[in-house]
């Protein structure tokens, strides 16, 4: 007979808090987007070693609109010791030039890890708490697995690190950790969070991802995430399990009235899953699509001239473009 093992997610946390607590034995510091992802992780370790956690905000200059802001205002109200870290040009420099994904995602899991050395440094911290799910390492390959991406926690994080790194979510799958944050006593809205890449914006960017191309997808994003909440919202159609904007490197001809414009090119990109290891195409309602490609051709009318909808499963696609 065939028995399989349902996930305990109260068992989890109790068995990871007391692991946690052996595992890390002097102060801590913890990266934080404020996605399901790592604010799971900052609420478990801060049960197990409390006022020795201290959580970094790294601002890329990739994030999503306002979202620093009101993540680090929702980190603060789960009880969380909260540093927010302005790198924006640091990222944009190394950037500066760099097209090809996988060495995008290996400069940001690199930077990253050098941002978050020099606050443990300052914090006296020996331990850095990541949060690392199964498809991150499993995406990023070794062994006998092919490397589809470098997730920048995993396959970007560079040889030499002078602290050590704890990852208490590494074998979970995105619906695990969900129902690990709602057991914690998250809020709906956080444990529900769609996903957000670690690399932020720079990966939606296909190309060099300069400040104004950020600028461009970051609006895009916004008006995408805004259109497809209100239709779910009003009953229009239920809400993806990811959906945002992409910015391609070319331009198409369209018009502004009766003037010629030749701008750049946003997709939508919306798809349901359960774990993020497989995805069908969201069937968004045409009339929420135009409401998007309306509002983001007359936001963004100086820059964008043609909005598309990707139909692409994955396989044979991936969730995100780079």
């Amino acid at each position: 007979m065939l028995v399989i093992a349902v996930f305990n997610a109260a068992r989890f946390i109790e068995e990871k808090v007391e692991e946690l607590k052996g595992q890390i034995r002097d102060k801590a510091i913890i990266g934080v987007s404020g996605g399901v992802d790592s604010t799971t992780v900052a609420i478990l370790a801060n049960r197990a070693i409390g006022g020795d956690l201290r959580c970094v905000l790294v601002d890329t200059g990739y994030m999503r609109k306002n979202e620093i802001e009101n993540n680090q205002a929702m980190l603060k109200r789960l009880g969380l010791s909260v540093l927010v870290v302005d790198a924006k040009e640091r990222f944009y420099q190394k950037l500066k030039g760099v097209v090809d994904p996988e060495e995008k995602r290996k400069i940001i899991g690199e930077l990253f890890i050098r941002v978050f050395e020099e606050v443990a440094r300052k914090e006296n911290a020996k331990f850095f708490v990541q949060g690392t799910i199964a498809p991150d390492w499993i995406e990023s390959g070794g062994g006998l697995r092919d490397r589809i991406k470098s997730h920048h926690n995993v396959g970007g994080l560079p040889e030499k690190i002078e602290f050590e790194i704890v990852e208490p979510l590494r074998d979970l799958y995105k619906d695990e950790v969900r129902v690990v944050g709602e057991k914690l006593g998250l809020p709906k809205e956080l444990y529900g969070r769609q996903p957000f890449p670690g690399p932020g914006l720079a990966v939606r960017i296909i190309g060099e991802a300069t400040p104004d191309n950020a600028r461009i997808v970051r609006e895009a994003c916004a008006i995408v995430e805004e259109e497809i909440e209100k239709a779910a919202a009003s009953n229009q159609m239920s809400r993806p399990w990811q959906y945002f904007a992409v910015l391609l490197p070319c331009k198409a001809v369209g018009v502004h009235g009766d003037v010629r414009a030749y701008g750049r090119i946003i997709v939508v990109r919306a798809v349901e899953s359960l774990d993020g290891m497989s995805a069908s195409y969201s069937k968004i309602p045409h009339t929420v699509l135009e409401r998007i490609s309306v509002r983001i051709t007359n936001t963004l009318k100086d820059d964008v001239s043609r909005v598309v909808f990707d139909v692409t499963n994955k396989p044979p696609g991936t969730i995100e473009y780079e």
